[in-house]
């Protein structure tokens, strides 16, 4: 449970850490921006930092105790960072290394889940095109390709035939990983595609907020519904019965819990037809903009961004405090 901090210099000078070297460089500058100013308003004596691997190994002499990560995707949401931080005895809020290591491999995820008895649509590893005409040929059309490391839908591609299989490896596939490093075992995965509505939670705390819905514009959520069509729409409350809408909530902190995680994040599911949850991923470092879903939930919640944000930052934990 987080410690609650009514005087904003308890927080000490805090680094909101944006940009990085990932494919969503973009939507963190965003976030960071948006986190920057709602803490700022707070008192708190936070400072924007468009981190490179280079800067982010200095934070500590920069003088900063604390650090509100939202460098999305690769490097700040997959371990890097937070081991960087850990080793600067620099507290921060959200999982911790393994989580987010976990968390940022698709098909680790699922496996967990799938251990944990948790529903998952069908999936299998690709590694190459023949992997993925495989692939349709076990889920038929359509089914999902996207990259086993990315998030914000980058390179996710819906496949409808064959004569799309290739191209839609090639854009999960990309260089792998921007680092320049692929996960173990393969860089894409594919997945059955699960005819349902779209929906988040997200999680504060140990606590899920009211479910969203989401209406994209466009086949599916994808990166231009998410960050830049003002045609999606999103339902918050949802139309769903009251005690079904807390069963789903309860199956997404089983999923949260299942992986370790911790302070704040987004579960993301399909409901089909039947009202039966199907779960895709976790973010563990979710975006913060105009468009994005945990400061939407949280207003459902009646908290405005700027507490958000400081609630948020009150569930940072130093190395030294551990993770209870």
């Amino acid at each position: 449970m987080r410690k609650q901090i009514v005087d904003p210099a308890e927080f000490g000078r805090v680094a909101v850490l944006m940009g990085g070297w990932s494919a969503e460089r973009e939507v963190s500058l965003w976030s960071g921006k948006n986190v920057t100013e709602a803490l700022q308003a707070k008192g708190v004596d936070a400072v924007a930092v468009d981190c490179d691997r280079r800067r982010v190994l200095h934070l500590a002499d920069e003088g900063f105790v604390r650090a509100f990560n939202v460098l999305h995707g690769t490097g700040g949401e997959d371990g890097t960072v937070q081991a960087v931080l850990e080793l600067q005895g620099i507290a921060y809020p959200g999982c911790g290394v393994l989580a987010s290591a976990l968390t940022m491999d698709k098909v680790q995820t699922k496996r967990l889940w799938q251990a944990a008895g948790l529903p998952t649509p069908g999936w299998r590893g690709v590694a190459s095109v023949a992997d993925a005409h495989a692939a349709a040929a076990a889920f038929g059309y359509p089914f999902i390709l996207k990259p086993t490391a990315e998030g914000s839908s980058v390179g996710v591609s819906k496949v409808h035939g064959a004569a799309e299989v290739e191209a839609a490896f090639h854009a999960a596939w990309g260089d792998g990983v921007t680092s320049g490093r692929r996960p173990a075992g393969h860089a894409v995965i594919a997945e059955s595609f699960v005819t349902g509505g779209e929906y988040t939670a997200s999680i504060i705390d140990g606590a899920a907020l009211p479910l969203i819905q989401i209406e994209p514009d466009g086949e599916f959520y994808d990166y231009h519904a998410k960050y830049l069509s003002d045609r999606t729409r999103y339902h918050c409350p949802v139309d769903l019965d009251p005690a079904h809408e807390v069963e789903l909530r309860q199956v997404c902190l089983q999923a949260w819990e299942a992986v370790g995680g911790s302070g704040w994040g987004r579960v993301d599911f399909i409901l089909d037809a039947t009202g039966k949850p199907a779960l895709i991923e976790i973010n563990t470092v979710p975006g913060m903009t105009s468009h994005s879903l945990v400061p939407m939930a949280a207003r459902a919640n009646g908290m405005d961004f700027p507490t958000l944000c400081w609630t948020i930052l009150e569930t940072s934990l130093s190395p030294a405090e551990g993770a209870a």
